[in-house]
């Protein structure tokens, strides 16, 4: 009799498991089935969706949003974004002693640990921000958001001594740091991941493999990664030793990297994901759930041109492709998620100037379809070019809406511009990106945040060999607009953002790029999840203060 009543037991349990691995009652609807939403407490535990894996988890080398996002949430700065974008306190004890002339910068470092239980100093802040400066490092792109430093531009391209930086640790609690300029955006920008602080003991010991693995890091947020399956998830946990770890409520955030829009929904619908972005075939079906929302972003979204290319080097070829695609379908029908077309490279609502005007109100829109003239200017290239017909290839995110995007363009392009063939190549996340630092491609389709809130962040991606520029353009006058607006025109504001207008206006006149559209996002998100902060620069989104109700 109880080996019978056992195996009835068995098959019980089961069967229980069974119907809760396939959405059946799982507590939300046991408590919505009783009315009693309070007989259990939900755990502090945050179930996300990433498109991607995680590119690269060294603050000295990454250079996308993915690998942003998660380390805003397991590393901190001197300071942190927190609710309107504003700098918050991190690893900064107090707001910075500043010089009478506002260039330089004397930080108290405060009381923090490392997830190995040692001390947060200011000399791993130095060390950290000499080693992005130091030409021997390898795989750092973001070093000239640095340059704003006194010495940092000239030990980066320049040869000069990283002695001569103004990044000092003059004790383990204080770090003086000397600018060239008055810099209003400062403090933003050291929210940004390039300035994270590392520890130079640990980084050496784990040379080659350092931020490879989940274990092979050192942590200083309000979370650590905790466990890392490449290309399947990855998932963080709170940080005991995190300095606010009483302001921390989620316990974990799991995310599994899904690529398709329909199986994240389906997630969304049998509670394994709490947040699930939208694509256009799902946004009219949900738009009417209370747990829909839509927002605007500051991330545009544009084709990149290989300027080395045997027709993509013609100024007419370039413009002509820009003025052949109807962004207006890209954002109302593939879309359908608050995009807006972009006829811009600086987005708009982003920053004001020192008139307290949008950037925008300045060039306005500047890459406006003209199917008419871009028959005649294609026609012109080819001719110029001695070339009749002519296959290009579009590198794209290996994504379903970037695969969308990729056919409609190649649609777009074939039937307005006689003799052009598209061919298109899906990458990886990672791969892509290679491949665009090696310019290795025709033409691409690209994304670009803003890392602090000033046009500079987009406009000084194209200077002659940055790392971010990818093209292949070069362009003098270009170059020295830039320089002046973070030079000598810093002390002229009305004066420097004119400067960075005309600089704007040169990206269009060559056709360096061809802008589609400004992002919004629709997504739906649980009513108990809470305290989410999302940004306009930066890392997209921070979970310091995210909590489940």
């Amino acid at each position: 009799m109880k080996k019978k009543l056992s195996f009835l037991l068995v098959l019980l349990l089961a069967l229980s498991t069974f119907l809760a691995a396939c959405g059946g009652d799982t507590d939300e609807d046991t408590q919505k089935d009783t009315g009693n939403d309070t007989d259990k407490e939900r755990p502090q535990v945050l179930n996300l969706r990433s498109g991607e894996e995680i590119p690269k988890m060294s603050p000295t080398k990454a250079s996308d949003s993915v690998s942003f996002e998660v380390m805003n949430s397991v590393y901190e700065g001197l300071y942190r974004l927190g609710e309107g974008d504003e700098p918050v306190l991190g690893m900064a004890e107090s707001e910075p002693e500043i010089s009478e002339d506002g260039k330089t910068y004397t930080f108290t470092i405060r009381d923090a640990k490392w997830s190995d239980g040692s001390p947060v100093t200011a000399h791993d802040f130095e060390y950290a921000w000499k080693k992005v400066l130091d030409p021997e490092t390898e795989g750092v792109q973001y070093a000239y958001i640095m340059y704003d430093i006194k010495g940092a531009y000239e030990a980066h391209e320049k040869g000069g001594s990283l002695d001569d930086v103004g990044v000092k640790a003059t004790d383990e609690k204080t770090l003086v740091v000397e600018l060239n300029s008055v810099a209003p955006y400062f403090k933003g920008l050291l929210s940004f991941a390039t300035f994270y602080p590392q520890k130079q003991e640990y980084v050496e010991a784990q040379g080659e493999e350092y931020a490879l693995e989940a274990d092979k890091s050192l942590y200083n947020g309000p979370f650590v990664l905790s466990e890392w399956k490449h290309e399947q998830s990855y998932q963080l946990k709170k940080n005991p030793d995190y300095w606010d770890a009483d302001t921390v409520k989620l316990e974990e955030i799991n995310y599994n990297i899904v690529k398709d829009t329909s199986t994240v929904v389906s997630l969304y619908e049998t509670n394994r994901v709490d947040i699930a972005g939208l694509n256009s075939e799902y946004v009219d079906k949900w738009k009417d759930d209370p747990n829909f929302y839509t927002r605007e972003t500051s991330t545009l979204f544009y084709l990149r041109f290989n300027h080395t290319n045997d027709i993509l080097k013609n100024v007419n070829a370039r413009k002509a492709i820009s003025m052949a695609i109807d962004k207006e379908s890209v954002v109302d029908v593939l879309l359908n998620n608050g995009s807006v077309p972009a006829d811009y490279f600086v987005p708009a609502n982003f920053v004001t100037g020192p008139d307290g005007k949008d950037f925008r109100e300045v060039n306005g829109d500047m890459n406006v379809m003209n199917l008419e003239e871009a028959k005649k200017l294609w026609k012109t290239a080819k001719e110029e070019e001695g070339i009749d017909s002519f296959e290009l290839e579009l590198l794209n995110y290996d994504g379903e809406n970037a695969r969308k995007f990729g056919e409609y363009i190649k649609e777009q392009l074939e039937g307005n511009l006689e003799g052009l063939t598209v061919s298109i190549s899906q990458q990886p996340f990672k791969q892509k990106l290679k491949r665009e630092e090696e310019l290795d491609y025709d033409f691409a389709y690209s994304g670009w945040g803003p890392d602090y809130p000033d046009p500079m962040t987009y406009m000084d991606m194209f200077i002659t060999d940055g790392p971010n520029n990818q093209t292949g353009w070069s362009n003098a006058e270009f170059d020295s607009l830039i320089e002046q607006s973070k030079g000598e025109l810093t002390n002229d504001l009305p004066a420097r953002w004119q400067a960075m207008a005309d600089a704007e206006k040169l990206l269009f006149d060559e056709a360096v790029i061809s802008p589609m559209y400004q992002r919004g996002s629709s997504y739906l998100e649980r009513e108990f999840v809470k305290g989410v902060i999302r940004h306009s620069f930066g890392a997209d989104v921070s979970f310091k203060w995210a909590y489940i109700e």
